[in-house]
This record gives structure tokens, C-alpha cells and sequence, in this order.
């Protein structure tokens, strides 16, 4: 073999496993470590005078855990965040496939322009489309309450009824997020080969039929990923709560990651909050778990 090529090839492999130590030392520092450490702190009383001094840590054992299970503002928290993931992601991911089914339609037109105008939301900082949103939501000056008045329906107070505070902030989530996967499921439309639906079309298939029998089942890997994606992106909720209710009213929009990032950085109870991140870790990778178990048989490409 030519010593050129025996010289390349080594630098080939010498190249690769420097990618490869990099990587592995970059999830050892940025994922493992990080889980380990809040495992561990879980079982300790890590508070503001430990982080002052590491002699006043103290192991505690399942005494975080079991205050949060004694806890009612934890099981609060986590009915919200189960609310919010049993309506918001349904929604979210009906919306997305329903603007890509009509983006990627044959008589659509302007595709590019719709497809970039409904993605903008999703690179819009939260802070800015919550100044927007808060005003749409305005009990006497927003253009939410115009609007049922036009209907003939008193105005609401969106955010400020523990019925409605959790709704509003779903619908500003749909509204905020919905263009992602909307973007993924044109990438899965435009991946369906045009030959089924002409197969379809000349069995005489309506496009409801055309729908059922080959959108739906070739989006099937496309739509797992999205509704999981979804799944874990809903069970995080945070940053709507925190940046327009602040939990309330009456910690009717409280989630679990507010109550932990509150525990953390309001009261400094670290143990405690490490706990809940280990449980919250354990619900999503339960839900995806089963998710992906009930996804059923892929079909074929």
C-alpha cells in the first residue's frame, strides 16, 4: 500500500478519535455529570448555608422525597403541568399538521412566505410575545375581549381567573411553538413518494381516504418524533408561567419546573429542588418510553 494513502488513512483515524474523545467528554461534562450531581443532592439538605460553606451539607436520605410527596403544592404543580401537557400537546401537534398538510396542498400558494411567517413566532423571544400577549389578554383594552364583545359575550379576565389563567397560557404556547413542528412535518410530506397518492387516486380514493390511508400512515416516524418532542417540551413548561402569571393566580398555572426553579432560587432549598428534577426526569422518560412503546408498526418508506 502507497505510504501516502497508509498516512492518510491514520490521519483519517487520528482525526475521528479526536471528534469522538471530544464528544465523549463534552456529554460526560454537560449531561452525565450534571444528572449524577442532582441525583446526589437529592438526598441531601444543599441550601444556602451549605453552598456558603460545604461542612453544613448534611445526607438526609428520602426525606426530600417524601416532603414532596407530603406536599400539596407539589401535587398542584404537577396536576397544572399534567393539564397543560393533556391539552396543550394534543393541540399543538393537531395545528402543526393541519398548517403543513395545507402548505404542502397542490393548490397552495405562497408556500415560502406562509411557511416563514408562521415559524416566526418560534424565534421570537418569550419576552417579547409575552408584552404582546398580555395585552391581547387585557381585561378592558385587549383586543381578546373586543372580540367577544363584538360576539356579545362579556369581557373575561384571562389571567386573572384561576379558570382561564391555564387556557390563555396554553393557547400562547400552540401559538408560540406550533410552526417547529410544523416545519418537520413538511420535511415528511415532501418525503411521501407521489406515486401512492396516484395509486390512491386511481382506485378512486377521496383525499379524506388519500389522508387516512397514506398521509397518516407514512407520517407515522415523523409524527412520533414530533409528538415526543412535544411531550418533553410540554412537561418543562416554564417560561410561560413565569413570564405571565408568575404562577398565579392562586397557583392555579404554577408547573413543576417553576415550583422547582422557585424552591432553588427563591427559597435556596437546592436539595429539595434536585429531587424534583430526578422526579420529573423519571416522569418524562416514562412518558417517552411510552410514547414510543404504543407507536406502533412503522410503516415502511
Amino acid at each position: 500500500m502507497d505510504n501516502s494513502i497508509v498516512l492518510f488513512l491514520l490521519r483519517a483515524i487520528h482525526i475521528v478519535g479526536g471528534v469522538l474523545w471530544v464528544g465523549g467528554v463534552v456529554i460526560v461534562a454537560f449531561f452525565l455529570l450534571p444528572v449524577a450531581a442532582a441525583f446526589v443532592l437529592s438526598f441531601t439538605d444543599f441550601d444556602l448555608y451549605a453552598l456558603a460553606d460545604p461542612r453544613n451539607l448534611r445526607f438526609v436520605g428520602l426525606e426530600n422525597y417524601a416532603r414532596l410527596l407530603g406536599d400539596p403544592a407539589f401535587w398542584r404543580a404537577c396536576a397544572n403541568t399534567l393539564y397543560f401537557v393533556a391539552i396543550g400537546a394534543p393541540l399543538s401537534v393537531g395545528v402543526s399538521l393541519g398548517a403543513a398538510l395545507l402548505l404542502c396542498a397542490r393548490s397552495a400558494r405562497a408556500r415560502a412566505f406562509f411557511r416563514t411567517v408562521y415559524f416566526v413566532p418560534v424565534v421570537t423571544t418569550l419576552v417579547a410575545v409575552a408584552v404582546v400577549w398580555r395585552f391581547l389578554y387585557h381585561p378592558r383594552l385587549g383586543l381578546a375581549n373586543q372580540a367577544l364583545a363584538w360576539l356579545g359575550i362579556a369581557p373575561l379576565d384571562w389571567l386573572g381567573d384561576p379558570v382561564l389563567a391555564m387556557p390563555a397560557l396554553i393557547l400562547l404556547a400552540v401559538w408560540k411553538n406550533f410552526g417547529f413542528n410544523m416545519v418537520i412535518f413538511v420535511a415528511g410530506l415532501q418525503g411521501i413518494p407521489e406515486r401512492l397518492y396516484e395509486a390512491a387516486r386511481l382506485d378512486g380514493a377521496t383525499r379524506l381516504q388519500q389522508l387516512r390511508h397514506v398521509t397518516l400512515p407514512m407520517l407515522l416516524p415523523t409524527s412520533t418524533f414530533v409528538v415526543l418532542m412535544t411531550l418533553i417540551g410540554h412537561f418543562q413548561l416554564f417560561a410561560e408561567p413565569y413570564v405571565m402569571t408568575q404562577g398565579g393566580p392562586g397557583d392555579s398555572t404554577r408547573s413543576i419546573v417553576l415550583l422547582l426553579y422557585e424552591q432553588a432560587f427563591r427559597w435556596w432549598n437546592l436539595g429539595q429542588a434536585a429531587a424534583i428534577s430526578v422526579l420529573l426526569f423519571g416522569v418524562v422518560l416514562a412518558a417517552t418510553l411510552l410514547a414510543r412503546a404504543g407507536r406502533g408498526r412503522e410503516v415502511p418508506a
